[in-house]
């Protein structure tokens, strides 16, 4: 009963295992569900990284070709890079990016296209001039040209990202006295960060005055975004301000030098500091004097400018007296008074003895006086005081022992080198200077030179950075064919062939006195799911058969012969 029902066995277990394996592809379709769906998601993953791999090193170097443009401008340059067929990038900002190897010769056949056309004209407003332009159209024309020209100048600073110019040129009339002079306003826009000097803002006065014919540099006005004035219009006495502030500072660094020069040689470099302060006057004062004074002295000779003498006589004659006779009717004797000489006394008229005389002289004497017209103008910029501050570090003394330590400068000799800074000042009491000389350690405020780990450094870095995206391509790959690709394929595999003497392999791994008979023939696993299926079939259908089977292998003998 058991060798009926165990011969068929035998013969089914045959022919199982002489079934001829499968190809490859039947070894795939046989493959479990979840291993179909991993290996189709590894290729899949690996096409992937093959194309991203392919238009990465493909992909070229984009430079921006401009940048701050408006939206206008933008798309004016995209249109025309579209119809040039060169590849571009709009990123935020108003950037447009080109491959690398292209981005002068864009920037060439743009700039012949006129583009960027800017929101700015100049004087190529000019050139387009139509038929029956009005002298108000042409001299309009002329103010916005100007106007642009002025914007793209100023524009051009480093610190200026915007600017806008208006200007006010009056119509000018054949009345000299009636004529406007023109103005003048700028509007700044700064970049972020970025201030302007008073010798910046004085440059933009300065270039918009030069470029307007009877601008005054008072007229033209500069503000900034925030609507606060730059340009400082107020009218001085002298217009000094700037330069009063530059004289000061070099009278203070003139003063400063001397300083250095005479005393680093005494204690050394890098061991001294000062600093000056000067009290300037600017002050302009003009004084008229005149002034007379005589002639004075015992030598001194006075000139005489005039010399008037008036002298009166006045005499009443007295009547005639006594008998008219022949010695009456007598002529007057003639004047003896001499011509050059002194006048002799005047004689008394003669007359009766009733006759009257007065006489009356005056003499006016003028002298040259000395005059003196003194004008007296003061020199702007003098010195009123002068405040220097000098500090001598400690000195480095070492003992016997030879230990380093700091000591302060001894005072017997700061007095002697105040005495130098006086001296090469031009200290003076009288002016009100003070000069103060201490000493005192000075701060080691030198950095140290700090190295940056590898890790840190720049040029790894940049390498990091290009390398990123092949690593992580490259690992995805790696991932797909180790983790799902491999598995699948080796499942897929036929089965190794194996050693025919399974009785030596198996006695040389027991290593014991009885020995396995040999003969047996090798039963090979089976190399396909089809093959295991039809196994389990078998033990499932014919248990008894199997039974036998593993029995007769235990017992050592042929299962086919059972």
């Amino acid at each position: 009963m058991d060798n009926a029902l165990a011969s068929p066995a035998p013969s089914a277990l045959a022919e199982a295992a002489d079934v001829p394996p499968a190809g490859f592809a039947a070894r795939l379709a046989a493959l479990p569900m979840r291993s179909k769906v991993g290996l189709g998601i590894g290729l899949a993953t690996l096409a992937a990284v093959v194309l991203a791999m392919t238009l990465w090193s493909g992909q070229a170097d984009f430079r921006p070709v401009f940048t701050g443009l408006s939206d206008k401008d933008g798309g004016a340059v995209i249109a025309q890079l579209a119809q040039m067929n060169v590849p571009y990038r709009n990123e935020p900002g108003g950037t447009i990016l080109v491959p690398a190897n292209q981005v002068y010769d864009v920037r060439m056949k743009l700039a012949s296209a006129g583009l960027p056309k800017g929101s700015t004209v100049g004087f190529e407003l000019m050139d387009k001039s139509s038929i029956g332009q009005t002298q108000f159209n042409e001299r309009l024309n002329f103010q916005r040209a100007l106007e642009g020209e002025l914007t793209r100048t100023i524009t051009a600073m480093a610190d200026v990202s915007d600017a806008r110019v208006h200007l006010a040129i009056p119509q000018q009339n054949g009345f000299f006295r009636e004529q406007q002079k023109p103005s003048a306003s700028v509007m700044l826009t700064l970049r972020g960060g970025h201030t302007l000097d008073r010798a910046q803002v004085a440059g933009i006065v300065h270039l918009v005055s030069a470029s307007v014919p009877e601008l005054s540099p008072k007229a033209v006005s500069v503000l900034d975004s925030t609507g606060a004035l730059l340009s400082n219009n107020n009218d001085n006495t002298n217009g000094l301000d700037s330069q009063q502030l530059q004289y000061k500072q070099q009278i203070e660094n003139n003063f400063n030098k001397r300083i250095y020069e005479l005393l680093e040689p005494v204690v050394g470099r890098d061991n001294l500091r000062s600093t000056v302060t000067a009290d300037v006057d600017f002050s302009q004062v003009e004084s008229t004097a005149e002034e007379y004074k005589p002639n004075q002295g015992p030598n001194a000779q006075a000139s005489v400018r005039s010399l008037q003498n008036q002298e009166a006589i006045n005499a009443t004659p007295a009547l005639p007296t006594g008998v008219p006779g022949a010695a009456t009717n007598q002529p007057p004797v003639p004047a003896t008074a001499p011509v050059n000489g002194p006048a002799q006394a005047l004689q008394p008229a003669q007359g009766g003895a009733n006759g009257q005389q007065s006489t009356r002289r005056e003499n006016v004497t003028n002298y040259e006086l000395d005059k003196t017209v003194r004008v007296t103008r003061n020199a702007t910029g003098t010195v009123k005081r002068l405040n220097a501050a000098v500090v001598i570090n400690h000195r480095m003394a070492t003992d016997a022992k030879g230990k380093t330590s700091s000591q302060p400068v001894p005072q017997a000799e700061l007095d002697k080198l105040t005495e130098l800074v006086r001296e090469a000042m031009g200290y003076s009491q009288e002016r009100g200077d003070s000069i103060k000389v201490l000493s005192a350690p000075f701060m080691d405020t030198k950095p140290e030179a700090v190295e940056l780990p590898l890790w840190k450094q720049p040029w790894l870095l940049e390498l990091m950075r290009a390398a990123a995206v092949p690593a992580a391509l490259v690992l995805v790959a790696l991932i797909a064919v180790f983790g799902l690709v491999r598995p699948a394929i080796r499942a897929a595999r036929p089965p190794e062939p194996e050693a025919t003497d399974e009785a030596a392999q198996l006695d040389a791994v027991v290593d014991d006195a009885n020995e396995l008979p040999g003969g047996l023939p090798a039963l090979e696993a089976p190399a396909s799911n089809d093959k295991l299926e039809r196994a389990r079939q078998l033990a499932r259908d014919n248990p008894v058969a199997v039974a036998n089977i593993m029995r007769a292998w235990i017992n050592g003998e042929d299962p086919l012969k059972a």
